[in-house]
């Protein structure tokens, strides 16, 4: 059985750099045996943010790789403060909140960029967690998605 580290390794994937904090907030915190992610954003490997609304100036298709792109993002920060990706016993929950207009309606479609990558990660079982994924009129930068999670830590 391969550790998340591995599972990371095989999918070919590469972290972008660990996004800095935009306002006063953390972008983590453990408290016990939780671990806390804040909203994170689309950065990509070379700093920049992907940016765009779906419905508008990008598909679906573009909205989910975006997604998947926060993830990327999310496993970054968990790897430049833990050390590792096996510290995560489990994925307890996840908010995707998706930059869309105000007639899309597949918002689970565009979190499942970051779900599936979890999953990759973790396992079908502990990669997979609650989740909320909605609409927003807007979200900082004008990116895409914006994700946050909570985490079960070993």
């Amino acid at each position: 059985m391969n550790t998340a580290d591995q599972n990371f390794a095989e999918t070919g994937l590469t972290l972008p750099p660990a996004p800095k904090p935009l306002g006063v907030y953390k972008p983590c915190l453990i408290d016990g045996k939780y671990l806390y992610i804040s909203g994170h954003g689309t950065v990509q490997d070379d700093g920049s943010l992907i940016v765009g609304r779906i419905g508008d100036t990008m598909t679906a298709e573009e909205g989910k790789l975006a997604a998947r792109q926060v993830g990327l993002a999310i496993l970054s920060t968990i790897k430049t403060n833990l050390g590792s990706l096996d510290k995560i016993k489990r994925v307890i929950k996840v908010l995707g909140m998706v930059n869309c207009t105000h007639d899309f309606e597949k918002h689970p479609f565009i979190i499942n960029g970051c779900s599936e990558l979890f999953a990759k990660v973790w396992g079908e079982d502990n990669g997979v967690g609650v989740r909320s994924a909605v609409g927003m009129g807007s979200l900082p930068g004008n990116i895409p998605v914006e994700i946050e999670a909570l985490f079960d830590l070993f």
